[in-house]
């Protein structure tokens, strides 16, 4: 498969995730639309990683050039599966302070 096919789907993905960061008001939202932004990144990191690969091993067939893209979506998942946890801790905190997860009432919460 061509690579602008995997460069025009995450360039949508991204573009769907920043609308919804811009535009919605639920925390939770908001919190989806940036780990689908983070997953466009990493989907076309390791796109790039795969041709970049196969351009090596064509090179030469006994090589491992090439995968350190996919090694750092691994890493990068990792975060984000810890950045997951506390930010939904977040979202459940400041539903219990102020029954809502509207961003508007974030400014409630310097108090």
């Amino acid at each position: 498969m061509p690579i602008q096919y995997y460069i025009y789907f995450c360039l949508t993905l991204f573009s769907i995730g920043i609308i919804g960061v811009l535009t919605r008001r639920n925390a939770i939202i908001v919190f989806m639309c940036v780990e689908l932004m983070l997953n466009a990144v990493n989907l076309l990191l390791v796109a790039f990683s795969k041709m970049h690969h196969g351009a090596a091993l064509a090179a030469n067939p006994h090589t491992a050039v090439g995968i350190e893209g996919q090694l750092f979506v691994f890493f990068i998942m990792v975060v984000a599966a810890a950045e997951v946890s506390v930010g939904l801790a977040i979202i459940v905190m400041m539903y219990r302070n102020t029954h809502s997860v509207d961003i508007n009432f974030l400014n409630r919460l310097k108090n």
